[in-house]
């Protein structure tokens, strides 16, 4: 596990500065998937139980999990972040001409789930300082079309929700989290995912806790579950069939095949056992780039991520802002040139070819998530990174000089 702030270095000197050297050899990537304890275990079990379709006894083992993590009001896995996306705007009943408010600065899914069911996606630019949809900006938007209010939770950070849940209140409007970065990360005590009538997560292998591809609908809202579960279940009653509550099942609304595998849900099972000791391995790995390069990064004029007061990160991941593009792209060079592997981040949907056919941009635009996107850097974070390659990244990080 990685030590705090210099502790490393001081106790083993020149051994610790041969080591790094040992390791110039050895590539360190943007991310590796990390496998917990029991993985290999439970897909034997998941196998060898008879049952790997979807629903079966480790998906409602996973289910629970989340859950107790989350607070959320029921929770139905998906195949991915995406199809979570896609239910919540069947379950919405958006139709054609129909706006959802959103940030600019996300992934493309977020706008693509609606697109898809004809609304527009309405794209309003992001805070300066903590990369979230920025509240100050979404009642401008708002128009006699909006039905929805969608946050992004960037980084794990989570939104001004006091904000917006009132605005979304005041406007009769559904709010929905994109929790995808989120897992595990708080707003003032409250867990993020259960501020919103739906919220979506993703286990994809970036993500902290993962099982390849995988993705989760969080139901908050009672009044949305039992069409949720048909809506998943290919537009059938197939789940009251199971539990017994009617005596076949039909297909009685629109809907696709969004279950995943219970050989799935047993690998998500164990990484979800093994939440708290991930967390304790990404955590050290982000205070240590945030420690080490707090001095390197005021003497460059390079932003490093802020977490406001109330809101607990969840080590998701860790980035850099630099002046601009060129000294972005020269850095993540220099980076690669020493065997590291560091990316940039979002391209903003409202400058995107499919933005611009299907969504609008709020008054203003969106400079600011221009910007952040030409400027922004993340590091290597995942569970496995070792103290020795932390450091290299750190080192390699403080050689560049902004120029």
């Amino acid at each position: 596990m990685v030590e705090p702030s210099g502790q490393a270095r001081e106790r083993n000197g020149s051994d610790s500065r041969s080591a790094i050297e040992t390791s110039q050899a050895t590539r360190i990537p943007f991310n590796r998937s990390h496998l917990s304890e029991h993985e290999l275990d439970y897909l034997a079990e998941a196998i060898g139980q008879g049952h790997t379709a979807g629903d079966g006894p480790f998906t409602r083992r996973a289910s629970q999990l989340l859950k107790e993590l989350t607070g959320a009001g029921s929770v139905l896995l998906t195949t991915s972040c995406t199809d979570a996306l896609e239910m919540s705007a069947i379950l919405l009943d958006f139709q054609p001409g129909d706006e959802i408010i959103m940030p600019s600065f996300t992934f493309m899914s977020a706008a693509n789930a609606f697109v898809l069911r004809g609304a527009v996606p309405v794209f309003v630019d992001c805070r300066g300082d903590t990369l979230n949809l920025d509240e100050r900006l979404i009642e401008g938007a708002i128009t006699a079309r909006t039905r929805a209010i969608m946050v992004v939770h960037y980084a794990g950070v989570g939104c001004e929700m006091e904000a917006i849940t009132g605005l979304a209140e005041r406007y009769s409007l559904a709010l929905i989290e994109d929790n995808a970065h989120g897992l595990g990360a708080s707003y003032h005590g409250r867990p993020l995912g259960s501020f919103g009538c739906m919220a979506t997560q993703s286990f994809h292998e970036t993500k902290n806790i993962q099982c390849g591809e995988g993705g989760a609908l969080l139901v908050n809202d009672p009044g949305l579950l039992a069409r949720a579960e048909v809506i998943r279940e290919k537009g059938t009653d197939r789940s009251r069939f199971f539990r017994g509550q009617v005596d076949k099942y039909r297909w009685i609304d629109i809907g696709s095949s969004y279950l995943p595998s219970d050989v799935l849900a047993a690998l998500l099972t164990s990484q979800l056992e093994s939440f708290d000791k991930i967390q304790t391995r990404r955590q050290a790995v982000w205070h240590k780039y945030h420690w080490e390069l707090a001095d390197w990064a005021a003497e460059n004029g390079v932003s490093q991520p802020m977490v406001p007061d109330g809101c607990m990160q969840p080590a998701h991941l860790y980035y850099l802002l630099l002046p601009d593009m060129r000294n972005r792209q020269a850095l993540i060079g220099h980076l690669a040139e020493s065997g590291v592997q560091a990316t940039f981040h979002y391209q903003p949907l409202h400058t995107a070819p499919a933005g611009l056919r299907y969504g609008r941009v709020a008054a203003g635009g969106c400079p600011v998530s221009e910007q952040i996107a030409d400027r922004l850097i993340r590091l290597p974070l995942f569970p496995d990174l070792v103290e020795i390659d932390v450091a290299r990244v750190i080192d390699t990080v403080r050689a560049f000089e902004v120029s």
